[in-house]
């Protein structure tokens, strides 16, 4: 999450804890993380007020929202949360926001900003770490207002469902335009390569699915804005032998073209991370290199071509 020109943040996620006959063990935390690119330093902020893995962050005016997410219930299950916070990086503290509508909560949504409006599209109300577990996937979209701190209860009825159901997206603004990018439906191995968009400035228009589709259709990746195009890196759902189930590819599309255009691939193949474009460049920090799991603590800078 960008925080300033200088600067991104990590929020929550989960952590390796241990390692139990070769499977390592991962753990929901509450931990956020500063880096400080000119410097090259990590800074541990104040933590989240509770461990989330997935949430929904955003930045504006240099401070950092997390609109939900998912934590761990009493059965070990993860499941949506409303509760939303706002991070003052002035007082190194949380405040507690406005919750998002208990029947919306969730957490890997993909996120746009738009002016001081927030909106979250899709995400996963419920996941269970375990095989063959429960992941459901939803349409919903929602929106939180920064400067009235409230939750937008307005949304024309075009706007307010997705045209599919999607969670671990990829998510860019370009102009007034929200993309979402490939993702998934109801598990990793049902990827999803079609791209679709929201007007933000004319909500009333609604959604629709962009002719250009991803060259590799995949969920749990990361995106970057830089320009008019947004680079798509990694993902998981990978049916290839020896994958370990995750993407290396690196895929841009063009929105002013509505085309895709394939680039070199990551040099170690990760998914469920997420990547911030600072003056001219994208970094890739974390992730996970086999398919639902496998945290790891590396930070790539990709250049993106002239």
């Amino acid at each position: 999450m960008v925080l300033n020109s200088s600067c991104f943040a990590i929020i929550g996620g989960v952590i390796p804890t241990a390692t139990e006959i070769g499977r390592v063990v991962t753990n929901t935390t509450s931990l956020v993380q500063l880096y400080n690119i000119p410097s090259n330093t990590w800074t541990t902020l104040a933590p989240l007020p509770v461990a989330l893995n997935h949430p929904n962050a955003a930045s504006i005016d240099g401070k950092i929202y997390v609109l939900g997410g998912l934590e761990v219930a009493a059965n070990g299950a993860w499941q949506g949360t409303p509760q939303s916070w706002v991070y003052d990086p002035a007082s190194n503290t949380w405040s507690a926001l406005e919750p998002m509508p208990a029947s919306e909560a969730r957490g890997s949504a993909a996120v746009g900003v738009y002016n001081k409006l927030i909106v979250l599209a899709g995400g996963m109300s419920v996941l269970e770490p375990v095989a063959g577990g429960k992941q459901e996937t939803v349409d919903t979209v929602s929106a939180f207002d920064t400067v009235s701190g409230k939750w937008v209860t307005t949304l024309p009825e075009t706007a307010k469902r997705m045209p599919e159901r999607r969670d671990h997206a990829g998510a860019a603004v370009v102009d007034t335009r929200l993309y979402v990018l490939g993702g998934r439906d109801h598990g990793q191995e049902n990827v999803k390569g079609s791209v679709l968009a929201l007007s933000l400035g004319r909500l009333d228009i609604g959604w629709r699915t962009m002719k250009g589709a991803m060259p590799t259709p995949r969920g749990g990746v990361a995106s970057a804005k830089l320009g008019r195009k947004v680079y798509v890196f990694g993902g998981e759902g990978n049916p290839v032998e020896g994958s370990k189930g995750v993407f290396n590819q690196v895929e841009v599309f063009d929105a002013a073209k509505d085309t895709w255009e394939v680039l070199a691939p990551m040099k170690v193949p990760r998914h469920g991370t997420y990547a911030v474009a600072v003056e001219g460049k994208i970094f890739v920090p974390g992730g996970g290199v086999s398919q639902g799991a496998g945290p790891v603590d590396l930070l790539d800078v990709f250049a993106a071509p002239l």
